[in-house]
């Protein structure tokens, strides 16, 4: 290499010799990459607006899923259906952007020690739900999935749940004032069990 190209500004040998400069354009490239990744997804509509039909979760139901996450179902079970036809032989239609575009944060991922819940809503009956979450092993012998037996004791925090609903207003979710202030009358009685059960129940049911 000539004198003339070891001095010039940015030479490799220069980048490559230099740690802070290497780790500085690294993350220029990755931001610029994720960038152009995730900008667009912004402006198209199958990834921005619900699809038909579906509505915000109601009080109960929200709870629900706040507990599902608060217990980590999230570890084992993922929400998303990929378009392969082993994968909608057994689950159902493929998961579509604007099933989710209420969830904060969305529930897709790819970790699946046990069945993805895309669609659980109205495959099995409360009732199986119900044992199912007290003692999984009562109806699936071989499971390894945790019992959540005081899901069953447990209230509601009911108050908790108009301050949640207004801050999802913020981001989006459109609910009403009617819906906020009935949330904490329509949870109120209810149990963690009966909330997830009712989450679990609504799951990929909006999609025709």
């Amino acid at each position: 290499m000539s004198n003339q190209d070891k001095n010039t500004g940015f030479s490799h040998e220069k980048i490559e010799t230099s740690n802070f400069l290497m780790i500085v354009l690294i993350l220029v490239v990755v931001a610029f990459g994720g960038l152009v990744e995730i900008v667009p997804l912004f402006f198209q509509k199958s990834t921005t607006e619900p699809i038909t039909g579906l509505q915000p979760y109601t009080a109960v139901q929200l709870a629900g899923r706040d507990i599902y996450i608060r217990e980590g179902c999230y570890n084992c079970h993922s929400q998303m259906i990929r378009p392969f036809r082993a994968e909608t032989l057994r689950y159902g239609h493929y998961s579509v952007a604007g099933e989710s575009v209420y969830d904060h944060p969305f529930q897709w991922g790819s970790k699946r020690t046990g069945p993805d819940l895309a669609r659980v809503g109205g495959k099995y009956s409360d009732e199986w739900q119900r044992i199912h979450l007290i003692n999984p092993r009562d109806l699936v012998p071989e499971s390894i999935m945790p019992a959540y037996p005081w899901l069953e004791k447990t209230p509601v925090d009911a108050a908790s749940l108009a301050p949640n609903m207004r801050a999802l207003r913020k981001v989006g979710v459109p609910y009403t004032d009617e819906q906020i202030a009935g949330a904490e009358t329509e949870a109120t009685g209810k149990t963690e069990l009966d909330a997830v059960i009712a989450y679990l129940q609504v799951l990929g049911t909006h999609l025709k």
